[in-house]
């Protein structure tokens, strides 16, 4: 495997994050991801999805998003700390190293993302006074996300368009899953969105359009991998 493999060539990271849409936006995008099928899961995707459906039940809620979004940052983590690794050995090329610091930036952008949709829903989970126990929401998504890095981490430095693969398949289920909710909750359109990290993210019309725009944000992190996973491969000369 060559380090071009690892990271392929890219127009850059795209600066400030994920698109936000206008609210006219948001309500097409809900409605193309609900009217396009899923990707087809490979089986870790699908193991993890049905362990999810085990521990948190079936049932689309705030408390179960919260624990995606905490797994969810995890394989950013893991290219990221590949990336350095990378730029420490080839510091001294100077084309590949910035190919290798411009994933970089581009994964640190997404992860940020990431937290940011931890946050927001943790936010939302208790203005809602949910209960969330130290076992369930705690222990197990932390065992979930250790499992979950390692294996992005192994896959990323054996085969790294699975480990792509893997991430796409994680943050489609994402996407459907936050469309979905928004359409079996039409009582979100009148609930407004809380203002706590307003400045961060953005301001929205309602908390439906504020969970639309999470979605569509999974959305852009699925294109990103399936753009990697597809990029040309360029050999390592020296």
């Amino acid at each position: 495997m060559t380090i071009t493999e690892t990271y392929p060539a890219t127009t850059g990271p795209r600066a400030g994050g994920p698109p936000k849409l206008s609210p006219w936006e948001l309500r097409a995008a809900q409605i193309e991801t609900l009217e396009n099928p899923r990707l087809r899961y490979g089986l870790l995707a699908r193991m993890l999805f049905k362990q999810m459906d085990l521990v948190y039940g079936r049932e689309r809620t705030l408390v179960k998003f919260t624990m995606l979004e905490f797994i969810a940052r995890v394989p950013y983590q893991a290219w990221e700390r590949m990336g350095y690794l990378s730029l420490a050995r080839h510091r001294r090329r100077s084309a590949l190293a910035k190919r290798v610091y411009e994933r970089i930036v581009e994964t640190r952008e997404e992860q940020d993302n990431e937290q940011w949709h931890l946050l927001i829903l943790q936010d939302l989970v208790q203005r809602e006074g949910h209960r969330q126990s130290f076992l369930l929401h705690r222990v197990a998504p932390w065992l979930v996300a250790f499992f979950y890095y390692h294996v992005s981490w192994m896959l990323f430095l054996v085969r790294p368009e699975a480990s792509y693969r893997l991430n796409a398949d994680f943050e489609d289920h994402a996407e459907h899953e936050y469309m979905a909710f928004v359409a079996e909750h039409p009582e979100l359109e009148d609930a407004a969105a809380p203002a706590t990290y307003a400045e961060e993210y953005g301001r929205y019309a309602s908390l439906a359009d504020l969970l639309r725009q999470i979605g569509h944000d999974e959305r852009t992190h699925k294109q990103d991998s399936l753009a990697n996973l597809r990029a040309p491969r360029f050999q390592d000369t020296p």
